[in-house]
């Protein structure tokens, strides 16, 4: 494991997440609800003199009603070609129907400084703390992404975590 400079990989990170997808788990305050989805987005930057990751969960997903009771979340971010069917898989199917850990052969490890484990896998690592939600308030949101991205009416909550650790692992 080697501790990196968020900012250093934030490009590399970023398009990652954007072509190929990242893990997010995120687990219940009481340590009996763990699950992981897929994202496809995230913010990295700086706010309130900290670093940053922000993620979004529509109300919809199972994760949602994790996240909201949670104080941490982890995104994994695969470093090699070999996650494709798991990130594929987690990020189609729901925690509440099926063990995504089981079926996917994924598994976690203890993170380094939040309570919420990450992916036992190869690539970077963010551990956040929770420190703002806000869920979009579509009177705010201009008619154009409104049409194009939640013609459903399935709105995201931004989960704003501080960057308490960022890593690579290497297996």
């Amino acid at each position: 494991m080697k501790n990196v400079d968020y900012l250093s990989v934030t490009e590399e990170v970023l398009q990652q997440i954007k072509s190929k997808g990242a893990f997010l788990v995120a687990k219940s305050k009481d340590g009996k609800k763990i699950n992981v989805m897929t994202i496809g987005w995230a913010a990295i930057g700086y706010m309130w003199r900290k670093p940053i990751m922000t993620v979004m969960v529509r109300k919809s997903r199972f994760t949602h009603c994790i996240i909201e009771k949670a104080s941490s979340f982890t995104v994994s971010i695969p470093g090699g070609d070999n996650s494709g069917e798991a990130l594929d898989f987690c990020g189609t199917k729901s925690g509440r129907d099926v063990d995504k850990f089981k079926e996917s052969k994924l598994s976690v490890v203890p993170a380094q400084k939040v309570d919420t484990p990450i992916i036992n896998l190869s690539g970077f690592h963010y551990e956040c703390k929770i420190v703002c939600k806000s869920e979009i308030n579509p009177d705010f949101l201009c008619k154009e992404y409104r049409e194009d991205v939640y013609a459903d009416n399935d709105y995201h909550t931004f989960y704003f975590g501080e960057i308490v650790a960022c890593y690579k692992t290497i297996s």
